[in-house]
């Protein structure tokens, strides 16, 4: 059985290869992506843009298994068409390659942002209601990929909705986070309580290789996420703790925070990663319901602080980034 990884040069990807070889030593991995990573020999690299129809020429079988984690995902960060042209016509040329081959088996990542932003604790069976491009993208390729399944009865679909992913190499909301408080320039926006629902990068990939090994049904679909979810002061206060930091974080009123980003941004200040829509999104809760993946039988092999304390070493007790 081979592994064919969509999108695998980039965080999750690179974690994903190396919890394989960990557990599969023999395994082939291909990574398809359009930046070129063979993971230090671990994977073998295959130029692959999914916006288009993807003919890699390589070995497969019904057997092997996709993990499609290819995405545009960072918000704000990308033009709004970037978006659906990367996950919705992604979603349908990897299934399309998928129904080519007959491959069997799909482990799709999509995102807690197919629920959309407000305080209510979202569980699997929660309508969703995204309300920007990257979660209404990711909720039609999720439908896609569910098209795909029904196309045949011994086709297996895993999807994965986690929510924030911190670990090495991730340089998106955690390492922003950090980087504010090391720096003196990380306030809480209007509120110390705002629920953060996350997750370990080593305990998601894991968890999909855990159910890759125990899926019997059809399809499956998991919120990935510790249960429950953490405020936003909990977050810091363990940061402070592991990398031992020494920080008063003072609260300022959230539309004070947002003008000043506001300005701080017309000013040219977007080096500072102080962008007003991530103020936004330090004032709303992600309240992410995780127990279902806790009681899958999955057993995390990090608490929230193992988890941080872990990153702290893997960057050398220097940084979380």
């Amino acid at each position: 059985m081979n592994y064919l990884i969509f999108g695998g040069s980039g965080f999750i990807g690179t974690h994903t290869v190396n919890a394989i070889r960990e557990s599969n030593p023999e395994a082939v991995i291909y990574n398809l992506d359009i930046e070129e990573n063979n993971h230090g020999g671990k994977s073998v690299y295959v130029s692959c843009n999914v916006e288009k129809e993807i003919a890699a020429d390589i070995p497969v079988s019904p057997d092997d298994v996709i993990l499609n984690l290819a995405a545009k995902l960072r918000t704000p960060g990308h033009p709004v068409h970037e978006y659906f042209e990367t996950n919705i016509r992604g979603a349908e040329n990897v299934c399309a390659f998928a129904e080519r081959h007959g491959i069997r088996t799909i482990v799709f990542t999509s995102t807690m942002s197919v629920y959309g932003a407000s305080e209510e604790l979202k569980k699997e069976t929660t309508l969703p209601m995204p309300s920007v491009p990257y979660g209404i993208s990711k909720l039609a390729a999720e439908k896609i990929h569910l098209i795909w399944q029904a196309g045949d009865a011994g086709r297996r679909l895993i999807i994965l909705r986690p929510a924030v992913v911190f670990g090495k190499g991730e340089n998106g909301n955690f390492t922003r986070l950090y980087r504010g408080i090391r720096s003196y320039s990380f306030f809480y926006a209007g509120r110390r309580d705002t629920l953060k629902a996350c997750i370990y990068v080593k305990d998601l990939v894991y968890f999909m290789l855990y159910r890759l090994e125990h899926c019997t049904a059809h399809s499956e679909l998991f919120n990935c996420a510790y249960a429950p979810a953490f405020s936003v002061e909990q977050i810091v206060e363990t940061m402070k703790k592991v990398t031992g930091m020494k920080r008063h974080i003072f609260r300022i009123n959230g539309t004070l925070l947002i003008l000043a980003a506001t300005i701080i941004r017309s000013l040219g200040g977007t080096g500072l990663g102080i962008h007003p829509a991530r103020v936004k999104k330090l004032m709303v809760s992600t309240n992410i319901c995780g127990k279902k993946m806790a009681a899958s039988g999955y057993r995390f092999r990090y608490t929230f602080e193992e988890a941080v304390r872990d990153w702290y070493n893997d960057n050398s007790n220097q940084c979380l980034q």
